[in-house]
């Protein structure tokens, strides 16, 4: 069981459940998700980020603020972001892996493959938090139906691998026929929405068992 317990009170997950994270910008997603994969970091668990926003340098930069001090966290990167920018040459490394832009879902899915083979077998890393920082980054590049078809290798990989699998979404990006498209490949949904007065974002889940 994955504990949410640091961020979702009494939320515990089954091994190979599958999380849509959904909301405006600017309402923490990636905060939130962060603060769950550093919450199984600081626990031993192993960590995978899919990043088409940051590149891995911005994202371990980020991640290391959320662990707890003194946390050297077992951590993967698909990095979708670098390769396409040109800047200078890139190799992959024990910490990141290179995908040639966030159109190359084949290349993100082998990347996401690796890592999860490596951190099963060779490191035993037997509970593993996953995240995709963003759906939305991927629908600006590809068509609904190709990254539906994406998105349900991924969720079956997550699915096969007992792993914990997080997605970004910006929810006021995309019409209710797409949400309501892709919602079907989740377990359940945790909506985040706009504060008001100046106050935390309201977190309300869907289809999580309390």
């Amino acid at each position: 069981m994955y504990d949410l317990a640091d961020v979702l009170p009494d939320a515990d997950i089954d091994p190979g459940t599958n999380l849509l994270l959904a909301g405006p910008p600017l309402t923490g997603k990636r905060a939130l998700a962060f603060d769950i994969l550093a919450s199984g970091a600081d626990r031993g668990d192993g960590t995978i980020i899919v990043t088409t926003k940051d590149s891995a340098d911005k994202v371990l930069e980020g991640f290391s603020d959320a662990v707890a001090p003194g946390t050297t966290p077992d951590i993967g990167i698909v990095d979708c972001v670098t390769k396409q920018r040109g800047i200078g040459s890139v190799d992959d490394d024990p910490r990141v892996k290179y995908a040639s832009s966030p159109v190359d879902m084949t290349g993100i899915g082998i990347k996401l493959s690796e890592f999860l083979q490596e951190f099963y077998e060779d490191r035993g890393l037997t509970e593993n938090r996953v995240l995709l920082h963003s759906v939305s980054t991927l629908l600006m590049y590809s068509d609904l139906q190709t990254v539906f078809r994406f998105l349900h290798v991924f969720t079956g990989r997550i699915q096969s691998a007992d792993a914990l699998g997080l997605y970004a979404i910006d929810s006021t990006a995309h019409d209710d026929q797409t949400m309501n498209t892709l919602k079907q490949l989740f377990d359940a949904v945790i909506e985040l929405e706009e504060p008001t007065d100046g106050d935390e974002p309201e977190i309300t889940t869907a289809g999580l068992s309390r």
